[in-house]
């Protein structure tokens, strides 16, 4: 995969395009959404850029993360950074087909009525596995294609609004359900994946040079797109409270006035927010799938896991083990799925960040084409804004019911389910060393 691809493949696993960012508006208010969509990416989306711009550059190995934090802090941690990832891969897989049928749902009600939106899921979750069998070029190449698609509508809706400002003075209508946490929380998902391409450093023409030119793109390109198009409706004098999930379709018609061109507008945009939705499963089944073939060839999990197309070099065993396993969350909401997602995922982000620091003390001769800046004090420095973002998510989570607990306590569930796998893992590899077949 090359640059362009791979900056594409990037912007589709960490955005998607600005579908997703509705909620921010709701529940923030127009300037709450831009400040808090500007300041996200400098405390949560640039540190992690830095941090995979060196490791991957470093050691740009199929697996990604999970090699860097196996290298440099274990097997344990490596596991661990494994399983959170895959756990939170879990929630945040099933967001994207759900965007999928919400948009479809705007755009054709009946289709997505009586359950028959979970089915679509499943398709969807289907067909992104059977395209990955063709390999991270293909993928790569329908990404550049699907992100250019779905961004075009944006620009019109965007060019449009800021020529049809609202009448100077008009009053601001004051926002009914005001909930600030929850904007930054959903920022922050929305600026998430940043590490996700890294799984696939095997797979990329001249990773060492590759990887920081594509994050630097990759994270211009996010923060212009999700700004860009809030603040030209902002423009308009929309009443903030009128924006829901899935609902960039509903604002197109009203900014548009409705009409014949609010109509076409809409359509063009739910096709975008469905284009997003499947463009970002699809590339980051690419990259959730590197991590179980890597972890069989370690050991961790059967060998059958590492199994691979002779012609394409997709692990095929891997894909469809993974899409079973997300299709099992589509019925989740959208907001326990991105709670969820972002504890853990936050805490595997985390343990990149020690990974890190540990590189740098444990092997300081380790050959880096890109270095964070600062030395060892800028490697732990650029790691506390986003530790202080992850706290405001444990704040959150604990407010956020699943069946008789709260998030925060199905969280941690999962995170000491990990840590019991890893020692099963460890016997039945220990068993594997002892009793050859």
């Amino acid at each position: 995969m090359t640059l362009f691809p791979l900056i594409a493949a990037i912007y589709l696993m960490v955005a998607g395009g600005p579908f997703g960012l509705e909620d921010i508006v709701s529940k923030s208010g127009y300037a709450g959404a831009i400040v808090i969509l500007l300041a996200t990416p400098a405390v949560w989306s640039l540190p992690t850029a830095l941090m995979v711009s060196e490791l991957a550059s470093a050691l740009p190995s199929e697996g990604g993360y999970y090699v860097w934090v196996t290298r440099a802090m274990g097997r344990f941690w490596g596991f661990q950074e494994a399983w959170l990832s895959l756990a939170g891969s879990v929630f945040d897989m099933a967001i994207y087909p759900t965007l999928f049928v919400d948009y479809l749902g705007h755009f054709a009600p009946t289709l997505t009525a009586g359950g028959r939106g979970i089915w679509i899921g499943v398709a969807l979750i289907a067909m992104c596995a059977l395209w990955n069998l063709l390999g991270a070029k293909t993928v790569g190449g329908s990404s550049l294609a699907m992100t250019i698609v779905l961004l075009a509508s944006f620009a019109i809706l965007a060019g449009y609004a800021g020529f049809h400002r609202a009448v100077p003075g008009a009053a601001a209508v004051p926002l009914h359900d005001v909930d600030i946490l929850g904007g930054i929380l959903v920022a922050m998902w929305n600026y998430m994946g940043w590490d996700n391409a890294s799984t696939i450093a095997g797979e990329v023409d001249r990773p060492q040079r590759t990887y920081p030119l594509a994050m630097g793109g990759a994270v211009a390109l996010v923060a212009v797109t999700y700004v860009v198009p809030i603040a030209a409706v902002a423009m308009t004098g929309l009443d903030a409270n009128r924006w829901s999930t899935g609902g960039w379709a509903d604002v197109a018609r009203r900014v548009c006035g409705g009409g014949a061109a609010g109509g076409v507008l809409a359509v063009a945009i739910t096709i975008g927010g469905m284009l997003g939705a499947v463009g970002t499963l699809n590339a980051l089944t690419m990259a959730y799938s590197r991590l179980p073939a890597v972890m069989a060839q370690d050991g961790f999990l059967p060998p059958v896991f590492a199994k691979c197309r002779a012609k394409t070099g997709a692990p095929w065993v891997a894909i469809f083990a993974c899409s079973a396993a997300w299709a099992l969350c589509l019925g989740f909401s959208f907001v326990k799925l991105i709670v969820l997602d972002v504890l853990l995922t936050g805490l595997s982000i985390l343990l990149e960040f020690a990974a890190l620091v540990a590189l740098r003390i444990r092997e300081p001769g380790l050959p880096r084409p890109y270095r964070v800046p600062g030395g060892l004090f800028g490697a732990i420095a650029v790691g506390v804004p986003p530790l202080a973002l992850l706290v405001l998510t444990v704040i959150r989570n604990d407010a956020e019911p699943i069946g008789p607990i709260n998030a925060l306590e199905f969280g941690a569930l999962l995170i000491g389910a990990g840590v019991v796998c890893y020692f099963l893992s460890e016997r039945i590899h220990d068993h594997r060393r002892s009793f050859p077949n």
